[in-house]
């Protein structure tokens, strides 16, 4: 007989108790992990002196002017961020038209179990879990369930999405483009009829494993219309599991830190874990970030050494028996049998999606934490730099710069040069200072004096190749126990730093903070001005600029771009737009760009009342700001892994049906197929009717 599932309530975060407990292991209801006493930045702000006199709203170059540096580099044409003090449009003043690229009518807020697009738009599923994606998969049917299945089937939950050029040589087999997509956590309440969470089968822990990781997927474009299909048993289709061999690679491979009985040299790990989103490089890999993998391990409280003990508490690392009873069936979940395992997930993956018998790699030179994103750009000398947020209450966002340089070439040679770029380089964490006076940050969202929350940074450095930055800590530490090293450096903490982009079109970097409802609590950090609200359920958008727009400088210029929740809030702000035109905005998660430089951004958790959400927000000119709501997603259901081309946009529906109470005998929602079928997440394209281009 099947056991009930324990009594779930909503989470402060916005999501179900249900999406907490599988995707993050109830993050949100334990203890902070970072409880250190470095300085936040509301420390800091009593102390910098106030600028008023060159920082207006909308005179954001005062601030480019103040930190040696700009908010825009060249080629920013027409961005605000480049427009001197007193000049150009001011905000609150639109004119013309929503700018390119966002020109549709904006979707309601609604609770519809779909995915609801705009008037004049059409949709279509173009893979969804469980469909054969490998030769000898089967179709997919849920009440026969195997392994070995599901290890050439799409896989559960998809996230991050990515798609790339595909080379004549493999055109010929109907497919035009190649698609890589995350497969963040399992939701096996949601996947197994007659589940019993306190009694797993080995078969159901085997297919979750299978379900965990990565798909890479050739798919074709209908020449008509933007619809996508996948298509099945491509030579390049792939999939890597929990179970799929990677190499460690960089200054920490090899460390004792990584060895176990299984891999005593410590170069060697099976699986990838709660991939989360991720990012495309120049030389055509793509990178993919390990989140939540504190949750599957086990047996935390039994740890008796202190110095161990706090490391494991540092990265959420608690209790007893885990969610999933991963450990009852390979003990090296179980950290009193491995307790090094643990140490080998937290990290930046890269996949060849052109060579499907590569080998993946875990780079251990950008550093161990829960990585929601890894995100790439090139500086002008060719050192590739990546952008990396750390999605925890209090934590912080990163950076990481490389000591060789990309090679333009298209040799054999090149290509083993440029997959070595993330071996080696320089990790560093941010540090925040706003530019106002202590008392004008109040904790309720109002803006300060002079009319912007926003300031100056600079990139603490952590540790490079085999030398650390960090007294107290060796270099293997640093990157082992990066969060610890990046309390000792004095970063900032922040609201949930999830996905962080650089524009194509500016150099700008943007910077998703999700939320954090435990800003200003008793004895927790209060309101500063990166995240300048107490009780922070609606989240931020912090956009800042390098020093010389040079990814590798050590100093930036930053401020809040957006400041979600209610438009009739005061506490909330839109790059200086007229807030009753706007449409609402919370808990902002991932981001991307269109061609015209306009930010996409998808919602995790939306406090308004609404379903999850994918919104375009102009980033320049007089209608900088202005937020338009292009989809929501059905029940219960994320939008992750945004991605929006000329003809399309494309978006992972995450965790469908995931409420309360739901199962598979009583499902939430009837998404994607109707009533009567499993709940699946899938990855959906969208595309204007009349065969145009998005938002034109």
């Amino acid at each position: 007989m099947r056991k009930p599932l324990p009594l779930l309530t909503s989470h402060p975060t916005g999501r179900s108790a249900m999406t907490c407990r599988y995707r993050c292991g109830d993050a949100c209801f334990h203890e902070v992990p970072n409880t250190s006493s470095n300085e936040y930045a509301g420390d800091v702000i009593a102390r910098a002196l106030s600028r008023r006199s060159v920082l207006r709203a909308g005179a954001v170059v005062g601030v480019a002017a103040a930190a040696g540096t700009g908010l825009a580099g060249p080629g920013a044409e027409s961005a605000s961020a480049a427009v001197p003090a007193g000049k150009g449009p001011k905000p609150g003043r639109p004119h013309g038209r929503a700018a390119k690229g966002l020109r549709f009518e904006p979707v309601a807020p609604n609770t519809a179990d779909k995915v609801t697009v705009p008037k004049g738009y059409e949709q279509n599923i173009v893979i969804r879990w469980g469909e054969p994606i490998l030769r000898g998969a089967p179709d997919f049917d849920p009440e026969r369930q195997s392994a070995k299945a599901q290890a050439g089937q799409f896989g559960y939950n998809n996230d991050f999405l990515t798609l790339l050029p595909l080379s004549s040589r493999h055109r010929g087999h109907g497919a035009d483009q190649l698609l890589v997509a995350n497969h963040e956590y399992t939701d096996e309440v949601l996947m197994f009829a007659g589940y019993d969470p306190e009694k797993p089968t080995r078969e159901q822990v085997e297919i979750a494993w299978a379900a965990h990781g990565l798909s890479v997927v050739a798919v074709s474009g209908e020449r008509r219309t933007g619809a996508l299909r996948a298509v099945p048993r491509h030579p390049l289709n792939r999939r890597v599991t929990a179970t799929t061999p990677f190499e460690l690679t960089g200054p920490a491979a090899g460390s004792p830190l990584l060895r176990t009985k299984a891999d005593p040299r410590g170069r060697r790990v099976l699986g990838t874990l709660n991939n989360c989103s991720g990012g495309t490089t120049p030389w055509g890999t793509v990178l993919s970030g390990e989140e939540n993998f504190n949750q599957y391990f086990a047996n935390a409280e039994k740890v008796t050494d202190p110095e161990r003990a706090a490391t494991l508490k540092r990265y959420g690392v608690t209790g007893g028996a885990s969610e999933r009873r991963w450990e009852e069936f390979d003990e090296r979940f179980d950290l009193t049998e491995e307790p090094n395992e643990v140490h080998r997930f937290g990290w930046v993956v890269e996949l060849d999606p052109y060579d499907p018998d590569s080998t993946p790699r875990k780079h251990t030179a950008l550093g161990r934490f829960k990585h929601e994103a890894a995100q790439p750009r090139l500086s002008r000398d060719g050192h590739a730099v990546v952008y990396m947020g750390d999605d925890e209450r209090f934590d912080y966002f990163y950076k990481f710069v490389s000591k060789k340089t990309m090679r333009r070439g298209h040799s054999a040679a090149d290509r083993r040069h440029n997959l070595s770029l993330l071996e080696e380089g320089t990790l560093y964490v941010a540090k925040l200072t706003g530019d106002s006076p202590a008392e004008e940050i109040d904790g309720t969202g109002t803006l300060p004096e002079d009319g912007e929350f926003d300031g100056t940074g600079r990139w603490i450095p952590l540790a490079s190749g085999d030398r650390s930055y960090v007294e107290g800590m060796t270099a293997e530490e640093v990157y082992v126990f990066t969060r610890m090293a990046a309390d000792k450096a004095g970063a900032t903490k922040m609201d949930r730093p999830e996905d962080i982009e650089p524009s194509p079109r500016t150099g700008r970097v943007y910077v998703a903070l999700t939320n954090n409802t435990d800003r200003g609590k008793e004895g927790k950090p209060g309101a500063d001005e990166a995240n300048p609200r107490h009780g922070n359920k609606h989240g931020q958008v912090l956009e800042f600029a390098e020093r010389g727009n040079d990814p590798r400088a050590r100093s930036f210029s930053w401020r809040l771009f957006l400041v979600c929740g209610d438009p009739e809030d005061p506490g909330t702000y839109f790059g200086g737009f007229p807030k009753d035109q706007v449409s609402p905005i919370s808990c902002p998660d991932n981001v991307t760009f269109d061609d015209f430089g306009n930010l996409w951004l998808s919602t995790d958790g939306n406090k308004l009342g609404s379903h999850d959400g994918l919104f375009g927000v102009a980033t320049a000119g007089s209608r900088r700001g202005e937020v338009r709501q292009f989809l929501t997603v059905p029940t219960g259901a994320e939008t992750c892994g945004p991605l929006v081309q000329d003809r399309r946009v494309l978006v992972a529906v995450q965790h469908p049906g995931e409420v309360d109470g739901a199962s598979v005998e009583q499902p939430a929602s009837s998404w994607p197929d109707g009533p009567g079928s499993y709940v699946r997440p899938a990855v959906v394209a969208v595309w204007p009717k009349d065969g145009s281009d998005v938002g034109r």
